[in-house]
Order: C-alpha cells, then structure tokens, then sequence
C-alpha cells in the first residue's frame, strides 16, 4: 500500500495504452483522459477513454475530463467511458452532484475548481461537501474560448494551501507544474495529489526521461 505521506500523481493527457502504461509504471496512481473540451491539449475521442479505462489495473485511477454541465449528459457519457472517476471541469447547476452521485453509484466525482484569488476559497468550501475530491487549476471561465485545462500556467499557491486547509475533501493540485517547480508547489500547498500534462511531455509525448525525473522529485519532498 502506498504510505499516506506520499503526494500522490495523476497524469493527464493520456492518449493510448502505451501512455498509460508508462505512466502507471513510473508510479502514476491516476491517469486522466479528455474528452470534448472547448480548448486545451490531450483530447481524445469517447471510443479511446473506453479503451484505455478498461485496461488500467487495479488500484490506479481512471479519470474522465468531461466539460459538459448537464448531470443527465455526464452520466450518458460515463456510461461509455467506463472511468473509476468524473473529473468535472466546469462548474455545474445546482442540484448536479446529487444526481451525479445517485445515478453513479461507486464512481468518485472530482470537481475541478479554476483559481483566480480569494473568491476561489469560497467556492471550494461551498462545493466541497458533495463531491469526493477537488482540483485546483488555472483555466478561465470567462472569455470567447473557455480554457479548462492544461494551460500550463500556475496560479497563487497561497490561496490553494488555504483550500487544503479548509475542505475535508482530498485536493490535486494543477497548473503549469513540472520538474522545476513541483517541489515547492507541494511544500508551500501540502495536496493530496498533483496533476500534470505538459510538464512530463516533449513534443506532446509522454518523456521516460522527465517521468523519472518528476517522479524523484515528488519523492524526494
């Protein structure tokens, strides 16, 4: 089992078997898959997160990233994709995690939350209490193209460490994470896990080379 002291990492933008493999083998505990999103990098089709969620092996996570807002959707999409958890990227109606979590019995909701300052603390406390998990990005809701993910930008880390501190809920922390940095992000924020894309990428292409190096690094804290 893993010791609970450990940061855990999920790796986003998984794009085919061998990817997830890689990354389950250098010691990811999740794996996300993107579906349809309105800008971003990592997108894959439905038939793809199908097939990759059917051969992760036991005891390491699945996630669906799913933009869609309307809790019947989620569902409709789930029930194709077949993930161990919904990772929610954009904010959702009222009443959408009571459904989420009545009609998926079993599967874990993570509700990403965007920082953009102060008001960000608020929203994490008031969603924490119906969702499994929350992760903390740097997207921007407002704007001609939404951008959910993989923006590659950090946001303050001040205002996350204040998140993980005030929800009794795990948090992931992600936004522009790489080896450089991602040792300080876990001593100033102290998550549950951190999430990367690019980070761990070269050309678009998971790197053996940066996965064992990021992997130290998490370790190493």
């Amino acid at each position: 089992m893993r010791s609970p002291n450990i940061t855990r990492v999920k790796i986003c933008c998984i794009g085919s078997v061998e990817e997830m493999e890689m990354a389950v083998r250098f010691g990811a505990s999740a794996v996300g898959l993107v579906s349809s999103m309105p800008s971003g990098p990592g997108i894959i089709s439905e038939d793809a997160i199908a097939e990759i969620a059917a051969q992760v092996p036991p005891g390491v996570d699945s996630f669906l990233l799913t933009c869609i807002q309307d809790a019947t959707a989620v569902i409709e999409q789930h029930r194709h994709c077949r993930t161990s958890v919904i990772q929610l990227c954009d904010r959702m109606a009222p009443g959408s995690y009571k459904v989420l979590t009545r009609e998926l019995t079993g599967i874990r909701i993570v509700q990403v939350i965007h920082v953009t300052g102060e008001e960000s603390l608020q929203e994490a406390i008031e969603i924490s209490p119906h969702v499994h998990a929350l992760l903390l990005d740097s997207g921007i809701l407002s704007g001609p193209v939404k951008e959910l993910g993989g923006t590659g930008r950090t946001h303050d880390w001040s205002v996350s460490r204040k998140i993980c501190e005030s929800v009794n809920v795990p948090v992931f922390l992600a936004g522009g994470l790489r080896l450089e940095n991602v040792a300080e992000a876990i001593r100033q924020v102290k998550p549950f896990g951190v999430d990367l894309c690019s980070g761990v990428r070269t050309n678009g292409r998971l790197d053996e080379a940066k996965l064992r190096e990021f992997f130290h690094s998490v370790r190493a804290v």
